[in-house]
């Protein structure tokens, strides 16, 4: 029986995905570091707190859930089958894995998701003025991060689907 889909085909095409879709994501956030919440900024705060709260919900519909999420599941399986099998590129799939799913999804869970909560919750007025001018300030310094952690992890899974081809 042929096993090289098993053993080199299958964790090949498991790094691409992994690559395009913290790729994606990198994209997704580099537009809200780059101009996104710039934007926003120059809004007044009642405004820019509508429309943050529009994004909020937005993000949470399949289109971009299941990139975001699917690729923290997707990561770790090329890393897994390394391990498993002839271990080639383990530790440049290693470190692709924790950079997405520590670097990308633990920013997310601990630096995003609590302030995007928070602004959910603030009654408009004086108290959400002065939250909108700290959330904007920490969440993009946390979303810098986050974009930068995605776009290493895409490059890494790169360049261990490339050298899967020459090896």
């Amino acid at each position: 029986m042929d096993t090289s889909f098993l053993t080199h085909d299958l964790p090949f095409l498991l790094t691409v995905g992994a690559a395009l879709g913290s790729g994606v994501v990198a994209g997704v956030l580099f537009a809200f570091s780059s101009f996104v919440m710039r934007a926003l900024s120059t809004l007044p705060a009642d405004a820019g707190i509508a429309a943050m709260r529009a994004i909020n919900t937005a993000a949470l519909k399949p289109a971009f859930l299941s990139v975001f999420g699917g690729t923290a599941v997707l990561a770790p399986v090329p890393f897994v089958l390394s391990l498993v099998g002839d271990g080639d590129s383990v530790g440049s799939l290693a470190a692709g894995c924790v950079l997405y799913v520590a670097g990308t999804v633990g920013i997310t869970r601990i630096a995003h998701l609590p302030r995007n909560w928070a602004l959910d919750n603030v009654p408009d007025g004086p108290e959400a003025t002065r939250l909108w001018a700290r959330y904007l300030k920490k969440w993009t310094r946390w979303n810098h991060m986050r974009a930068a952690t995605s776009a290493v992890a895409s490059i890494v899974f790169t360049v261990s689907a490339a050298s899967a081809l020459v090896a």
